[in-house]
């Protein structure tokens, strides 16, 4: 429980020190832009993750240059409503572009999405290569991120991650 809400706090911090250096004549659409912004950004932090994630969606196309910055908040929304393989998606063809810390917290939501996949599979007594491929592809993610910017994990839930992801490889 403490490992998920640090990893948790994690992202979120992630995502909104990102979004902090945002001037807000940088958005485009202006107020409109903005207003939706904060109502995606509300129900994320209210919990409300489908909503979220469908208003991310939708202000997607019209975010010009803060596009990258949504689609991780997007991410974020997805992997926090439980749709972990389409926040997985959204956040390896994120981080396929990127570099730096922008690079590695993608990668976070990324290794995390695919993690908590294959132990959703796991734990209704799937198994087999695709989740041991899943697994892998998460415990890759995660390695990048922290040798990218390992001030990113300040709490070790990441490194914790990786070590539960050993143990269920049989490598721990």
């Amino acid at each position: 429980m403490i490992k998920r809400l640090a990893t948790n706090f994690l992202i979120l911090t992630a995502v909104t020190v990102g979004l902090s250096a945002c001037e807000a004549g940088a958005i485009s659409d202006g107020a409109s832009f903005q207003r939706k912004y904060s109502g995606a950004r509300k129900a994320l932090e209210e919990g409300n993750y489908d909503l979220a994630a469908r208003n991310y969606a939708a202000l997607i196309p019209s975010a010009g240059p803060l596009a990258p910055r949504l689609r991780l908040e997007y991410a974020h929304a997805l992997l926090r409503a439980g749709r972990n393989d389409e926040a997985a998606q959204v956040a390896g063809d994120l981080a396929s572009g990127l570099e730096g810390g922008d690079r590695a917290a993608a990668l976070a939501v990324a290794g995390t999405a695919l993690h908590e996949s294959a132990l959703a599979d796991m734990q209704a007594g799937r198994s087999g290569t695709e989740v041991s491929d899943r697994l892998r592809r998460a415990d890759a993610a995660l390695a990048e991120m922290l040798s990218l910017d390992a001030s990113l994990d300040p709490l070790g839930a990441m490194q914790s991650r990786r070590a539960e992801i050993a143990r269920s490889l049989g490598q721990g």
